[in-house]
């Protein structure tokens, strides 16, 4: 009987987002017949919300290295790339694909160093372009990316247009070395979420929501690049523009209802943006939620979701909002647009739009129908788990053959 492929599948850490979701699915999915997969992760800071247990659930089984972290330190970093060169000599993987840029710049020099014949790496996202880092840090991992590129087999992206700011705008590798596989996702829960009024009132009576107000969500990690800023001035400008009417009492006033924020998530910005709200004059405007399990319930609540974010590639949120049948107002960054073109859906506003125009844009969006279900159920269906590992299991053996 012929012995299983063996995958290594590499990743920083656990922390809540997509591309832990992503490496556990695809973890499982190729885990059994003629795949064997091993996932490697470092370890969560205590700031950031830990996604052991979407592993644990799925009984997908973790090889933790706890010397591997988001932040760079020489020390660990060399503990780290020794003991993934020594795992990939000990166990001789067919395959090592590393995800997120510290496990991708470890876990590819080790798996160079290793002699290992299959070297894939996916970007979920980039800090590539400038505006995250001090101009020379930005080079500096640029050119990283670029001689890692050298030793990799196939780099992966999850949309076309991501595919051509790394290869045209950035200059990371030529076209042809760039695969697209969009992300897989479990999103049959979202697409079975109930977008009936009743069900509606009876989510925002739990979460505090008032039945009137135009709930606009964010979800995602407090940290820089998802842009909060710009999502608590947009609820300051719609209170400009409709000022006699608040959450509280809609009801009083004859003009549209006022916009609710939701903010789903923590992290390391939390007070510096609870603060910015008090400033900005929209605390009472703003409900903070904190990490939350039960996202299909805070979907049905809400009317809209923001993603106002420096950088995207597919996120999360967008994916698991439109398969439960909710609007989403983003800004053109990564390959949100093309996503949301391809299904026919969202509302997306350029890089440059303004607080004023976010507002009139959640608020246009808000008081929209539901998507149609023949929207969810595409969404449901081309961002699935299964249809994520028949991709990844082509271009593994697409690759071994080459190799």
């Amino acid at each position: 009987m012929k012995a299983p492929v063996l995958i290594h599948r590499v990743i920083a850490r656990l922390n809540v987002g997509g591309p832990a979701m992503h490496v556990v699915n695809v973890t499982r999915a190729l885990n059994d017949g003629p795949w064997r997969t091993r996932l490697i992760a470092g370890s969560v800071p205590a700031s950031e919300g830990d996604m052991s247990y979407y592993a644990a659930e799925r009984g997908v089984e973790v090889t933790l290295l706890p010397e591997m972290s988001r932040e760079i330190s020489a020390l660990d970093d060399v503990r780290s790339l020794l003991a993934l060169w020594r795992l990939f000599r000990r166990e001789r993987p067919t395959v090592v694909h590393t995800h997120t840029a510290k496990a991708g710049t470890l876990g590819r020099l080790a798996a160079i160093l290793a002699g290992v014949p299959v070297r894939v790496h996916t970007f979920h996202g980039h800090v590539l372009g400038g505006g995250y880092f001090a101009p020379w840090k930005t080079c500096l991992f640029l050119e990283i990316e670029r001689q890692l590129a050298r030793g990799t087999s196939r780099l992966v992206v999850l949309t076309q247009r991501q595919a051509r700011e790394m290869s045209e705008e950035l200059g990371v590798a030529p076209p042809q070395r760039f695969a697209v596989v969009a992300l897989g996702l479990e999103l049959e829960r979202f697409g079975a979420v109930d977008r009936s009024e009743k069900a509606r009132a009876r989510m925002r009576a739990g979460l505090g929501i008032p039945e009137t107000a135009r709930a606009v969500g964010i979800v995602g990690r407090l940290v820089p690049i998802k842009n909060h800023e710009l999502f608590l001035e947009a609820i300051a400008a719609d209170k400009l523009r409709l000022p006699g009417s608040t959450p509280a009492d809609p009801a009083e006033t004859r003009q549209p209802a006022s916009l609710l924020g939701v903010v789903v998530g923590s992290g390391e910005r939390e007070a510096e943006l609870r603060a910015l709200a008090e400033r900005l004059g929209v605390s009472d405007r703003v409900l903070w939620m904190g990490w939350r399990r039960d996202l299909p319930d805070i979907y049905t609540a809400l009317d809209v979701l923001a993603l106002p974010s420096h950088d995207e590639g597919t996120p999360v949120a967008v994916l698991e909002a439109l398969a439960a049948g909710l609007p989403v107002v983003a800004r053109d960054v990564g390959g949100v647009g093309e996503v949301l073109a391809d299904l026919g859906a969202g509302t997306v506003l350029p890089r440059e739009a303004g607080a004023e125009a976010w507002a009139e844009a959640l608020a246009a969006a808000a008081g929209a129908p539901s998507l149609d279900r023949a929207v969810r159920d595409r969404v449901v269906a081309r961002f699935s788990v299964a249809r994520l590992a028949r991709d990844l299991a082509a271009l593994y053996r697409e690759e071994a053959a080459r190799a």
